[in-house]
């Protein structure tokens, strides 16, 4: 298939619904298979997949929003790093509305601060050129999808010497989150649809101890309607045939070993935090990046004085929970109605990548509306 229409017809669509109703008729028990990704879920809901699914199969969705899993305490310190004297802070669009512990982005920009969306690390670097006088600082967070783009401006801004530019670090690795899920007694999951996104960047090799040490399968797939149906159909092939193994889905544009020259600029300007805090996770070994020494003059976490505190989370809020596929949106007292997309209680509400927002967006808020859809 060459155009994105085809990914998208329904006669296929129908073809793979066919034979995931067959297979499921030969399960055992009733499957629990979690989408990685925060695209995933939004496609999935976008698309009616769910509904169209077995009631025997049910997916979990999990931790796989950069913005959803970023703790209080971190936001809070980017916030600090805005309120500096001659700071420009730049960052996504998607982290202006996130709560911090009393005020999020957007709200200390109406306070003063000058905060500059950008759609780019390079964005954020030319404004280091046009203010010469300001010290920029980006609030570079995300998966091992994103930290290539902060690695190449780096290098970039050291090429050039820029010196009043610099990176508030706060990337995440997907690997440690899954094994701190696997390692979960709460959580019972039968198999994974892996992140497409991140595995572009890091291949399908590091997923290798899901299916060997977890004896889990793992399909990497797309984002489309017919490559996430194709993806659930080869994980029931697994599940049916008592295999493990690390299969993909996604192979148009995802290799077994990654983007090797994506992960040389990673592996050359960062390196592994013994631990980073993660939203509903905790605190998870070798989980996120930090700048490497040698381009320290960029790290903003050495250039500035920053809070550095824990934060606890919102009591009426679930999204911890959310991410960790203990709960679904609905089971949250304050989804849809305290908590909204307008006024968001928690991470999950927020970003276009967010399970609740997902939920809310395609009107799945309460669990009779969709118990009766899935009939």
């Amino acid at each position: 298939m060459k155009y994105i229409d085809e990914f998208r017809e329904p006669e296929k669509a129908l073809a793979l619904q066919t034979q995931i109703t067959q297979l499921s008729q030969h399960l055992k028990k009733p499957l629990k298979i979690m989408e990685i990704c925060g695209g995933h879920t939004h496609s999935i809901f976008k698309y009616g997949i769910e509904e169209i699914l077995p009631p025997n199969i049910e997916l979990i969705h999990g931790p796989g929003c950069p913005v959803c899993v970023m703790p209080k305490g971190r936001l809070d310190d980017a916030i600090a790093i805005s309120q500096n004297h001659n700071v420009i802070l730049a960052t996504f669009g998607d982290t202006m509305r996130v709560p911090g512990s009393t005020t999020s982005l957007l709200q200390a920009r109406a306070t003063g601060a000058d905060i500059r969306m950008v759609y780019s690390p390079l964005d954020s670097l030319q404004l280091a050129r046009d203010n010469p006088n300001k010290q920029v600082v980006f609030f570079a967070l995300g998966f091992e999808t994103t930290a290539p783009s902060t690695a190449l401006t780096i290098l970039q801004a050291a090429a050039e010497n820029i010196t009043n530019f610099s990176m508030f670090c706060n990337h995440v690795l997907v690997v440690p989150a899954l094994e701190a899920l696997l390692d979960n007694p709460d959580l019972q999951l039968d198999g994974f649809v892996g992140p497409g996104h991140v595995s572009m960047v890091i291949g399908t090799d590091p997923y290798q101890f899901i299916a060997q040490k977890y004896h889990k399968p793992i399909v990497v797939s797309g984002f489309e309607p017919l490559d996430i149906l194709q993806s659930i159909w080869m994980l029931l092939q697994q599940i049916i045939e008592n295999r493990c193994e690390v299969e993909n889905q996604y192979n148009r544009l995802v290799e077994p070993a990654g983007n090797l020259v994506a992960l040389q600029a990673i592996n050359q300007v960062f390196a592994v935090r013994e631990n980073f805090e993660w939203r509903g996770l905790g605190d998870i070994p070798n989980s996120g990046f930090t700048i490497r020494s040698e381009y320290s003059q960029f790290d903003a976490e050495i250039k500035f004085t920053l809070p550095n505190l824990k934060v606890a989370d919102h009591k009426a809020c679930q999204c911890g929970e959310i991410l960790k596929g203990v709960l679904k949106p609905w089971q949250c007292k304050v989804f849809g109605t305290a908590c909204t997309p307008e006024s968001p209680i928690g991470t999950c509400m927020v970003s276009s990548e967010g399970a609740c927002a997902a939920y809310y967006k395609y009107g799945k808020t309460n669990r009779k509306k969709y118990a009766e859809v899935r009939v």
